[in-house]
């Protein structure tokens, strides 16, 4: 052993008489006055468990392909189960959780403990633990995602009649149902679910064996790695593998989509409640410190507040992300916190989203006499003419005529005041035309709601269609969920069988 590897393997067990650190890096890098800024130790909790799956599948590898010895492969695995039982927090300082963990092990095991890092670097390493971890939690919101369908389908199913008015600009535009305003929202959060699915597929690649960027001389299987910790496939390019965080970005922009979401569907409500036109459960809402009387829903309006967290996230990991050189960067170390962020939030504002949605009543007397409202029938008019034979902007401009003789507090023109429109427009009565009983019912708002029973529109078969196939793309993707958390699951009933041959 020569003077340098003497002093090296010094510094890596006499741990006791210097920093910890010092067991990994030794003294040169073990310091300083940026050494708390460096540090990420505190943030890594996070994929503590992570790191802990990954140090052991690799370990396994190395010791299946013979590149270090069974029994020192025991005993590397027997002191990561003793980090795991005391926890994060029991951790030796270090500057980061991956190079605290393996100090934990090297001071359990002694020298023999560092060939846990044979053949990578902490480059791949925290690019598997990243995945690993994200790709749990992009699971939890797409769940979140599939319960706030349930609850939408859920009112949906309870309102096929009941009518509402519907809205352009925040202006009465034509009378709807519930239910098809439900399933306006279900449809986009579907995207949302299918978006985050395949987000998934991508950050669900194993980069371990990619090395700090180049690869390694050890005659690694990184296949085996991947399918120990369950991911599907790997990162082919180790360059690739090490540096790339575009799985990140992915995600967190996904996220960012069905936060956006979710402050359309929670701005909705708010308006809704402010008109009486549905009560929120008081779990979620509040009350005023000073006004009694008050019922403020605001659960909903941090929901909504949180797309405005998701947007930024996307532009802070952007910008962090711009113009990175490849390989590795610490930059990158910087940029992980914004997707944690962002998915704890947006996975909670739509679970919340979903219990609102569940737990609120809908006023159908004051949606109905609201339904009518500005004439909002006006359009079913038109078409109505429109199927007699006029053509569509003559229709238009009788109806429009129409409109423009109503009387202030007037929501809708009678009968008669249609004809006259007709009589001035076309010179002859209504009734040459249209059947003027026809025209009296279409301007009732469930008639005309009933009417437009185009595919996707909000007559009740019509709605009935959708939901059918809203049901069973929510089954699939259920289906699809269940699968997928299986399969890791089954990936760590492997992992720990493995582990247990050796220890």
């Amino acid at each position: 052993m020569t003077e340098e590897s003497t002093s090296t393997h010094e510094a890596r067990t006499d741990a006791g008489n210097e920093d910890d650190e010092g067991v990994v890096r030794r003294d040169r890098f073990s310091g300083g006055p940026a050494r708390s800024f460096l540090s990420s130790l505190a943030a890594d909790v996070r994929i503590f468990e992570a790191d802990l799956a990954v140090d052991r599948a690799h370990v396994v590898m190395l010791a299946e392909q013979g590149i270090i010895e069974d029994d020192v492969t025991g005993e590397i695995l027997a002191g990561l189960e003793a980090v795991e039982t005391e926890g994060h927090e029991a951790l030796p300082d270090g500057e980061d959780v991956h190079e605290a963990i393996e100090t934990a092990v090297i001071e359990r095991v002694g020298p023999d403990g560092g060939k846990m890092h044979t053949a990578r670097s902490r480059n791949d390493e925290v690019a598997a633990c990243i995945r690993y971890r994200l790709r749990e939690d992009v699971l939890e919101t797409v769940e979140t995602t599939l319960t706030l369908r349930e609850s939408l389908l859920a009112v949906a199913a309870e309102n096929v009649q009941t009518v509402m008015p519907g809205y352009t600009h925040l202006q009465p535009a034509q009378p709807t149902t519930v239910s098809h305003w439900a399933l306006a929202y279900e449809g986009a959060i579907a995207r949302d679910t299918a978006r985050l699915l395949e987000a998934y597929g991508r950050i669900n690649e194993s980069p371990l064996g990619g090395a700090a960027f180049a690869g390694t001389p050890f005659d690694i299987d990184r296949e085996r790695t991947a399918e120990l910790l369950g991911f599907d496939s790997v990162v082919e390019n180790s360059m690739d593998a090490s540096s790339s965080r575009d799985f990140l970005l992915e995600t967190v922009q996904t996220l960012s989509t069905h936060a956006t979401t979710l402050s359309g569907l929670a701005e909705d409500v708010i308006v809704f409640a402010n008109r009486g036109f549905v009560d929120l459960s008081d779990d979620y809402s509040s009350t005023s410190s000073i006004m009694p009387q008050k019922k403020n829903p605001d659960t909903l309006e941090l929901v909504r507040a949180v797309s405005g967290d998701a947007a930024g996230a996307v532009q802070g990991l952007t910008t962090t992300l711009k113009g990175l050189p490849r390989a590795y960067n610490r930059d990158l170390q910087r940029a992980t916190t914004h997707a944690w962020d962002c998915v704890d939030d947006v996975t909670e504002a739509s679970e919340v989203a979903a219990g609102a949605v569940a737990t609120a009543d809908w006023n159908e007397a004051i949606l109905a006499e609201a339904a009518g409202e500005g004439f909002s029938t006006a359009t079913g008019v038109a078409d109505l003419l429109a199927t007699n034979g006029l053509p569509f902007r003559t229709a238009h401009e009788i109806v429009a005529t129409a409109a423009e003789e109503l009387e202030a507090g007037e929501d809708a023109p009678d009968l008669e005041a249609i004809d006259a429109a007709v009589e001035n427009v076309l010179g002859e009565p209504l009734e040459a035309y249209v059947d003027p009983g026809a025209v009296e019912d279409i301007l009732e708002p469930a008639t005309s709601v009933a009417s437009r029973d185009s595919l996707g529109g909000p007559a009740p078969d019509a709605v009935e269609e959708q939901l059918e196939s809203a049901r069973e793309a929510l089954a699939a993707d259920r289906d699809e969920l269940e699968a997928t958390a299986a399969a890791l699951e089954a990936a760590r009933e492997t992992l720990d069988e493995e582990v247990d041959a050796y220890v």
